[in-house]
């Protein structure tokens, strides 16, 4: 617990202590929350399970599916709006900002067919997404890649890949400099988000 709560400050200038992260940040909540969900899914408890989950969605914001994989120190960030589905495979040290989804591509038809099988991403250590992401279908995000702003993304990412756009192109390396709200610098010719003010 120690080590997640530490891993959380690094990544968040607004995290002042351990105990105002503990009390106030409905990711950490959601997590802990999710453990428990998870122990019950696995003991083939599931409608405990969702029910612990569809509380914590209510308490949070946040709706992780009980049968998720989550590895180590997930944070989610804001956390609002952010749906993990159920064959989601997230690694250590990942963060997510507010509105993702992990969701899957094949509509809700033939669902006894989909029961069993993969449909939602893997996401590999210290993978960041960026808020409004839609990170969809049984794809590899793999390690340390960036996923911008409201991008789209529907095929796999290479390690340290930065996604842009809809649908989502690779532009590049990632780097200590990623921005996850996706304001790019000056002289970037991929303009992800550009805010324009209007004066009269």
């Amino acid at each position: 617990m120690n080590e997640f709560l530490i891993s959380i400050i690094k990544r968040d200038p607004a995290a002042k202590s351990k105990i105002s992260v503990v009390l106030t940040y409905p990711g950490v909540k959601a997590v802990f929350m999710h453990r428990i969900a998870n122990f019950f899914a696995i003991a083939k408890f599931d409608l405990i399970a969702r029910m612990i989950s569809q509380f914590s969605r209510f308490m949070t914001g946040i709706e992780i599916h009980p049968k998720a994989k989550i590895g180590k120190n997930l944070f989610i960030d804001h956390g609002m709006g952010v749906v993990i589905g159920e064959t989601s495979d997230i690694g250590d040290n990942v963060t997510i900002y507010h509105n993702v989804t992990l969701g899957g591509i094949s509509p809700s038809i033939n669902s006894e067919n989909q029961r069993e099988t993969k449909r939602h991403p893997t996401l590999q250590d210290h993978v960041v997404v960026g808020s409004g992401a839609q990170v969809l279908g049984p794809i590899i995000v793999g390690k340390n890649a960036k996923i911008g702003a409201n991008a789209v993304v529907t095929k796999d990412v290479p390690e340290n890949g930065v996604m842009v756009g809809i649908p989502a192109k690779n532009v590049g390396t990632a780097t200590e400099e990623f921005k996850p709200y996706g304001i790019a610098n000056g002289d970037n010719k991929w303009k992800i988000l550009k805010i324009i003010s209007l004066k009269e």
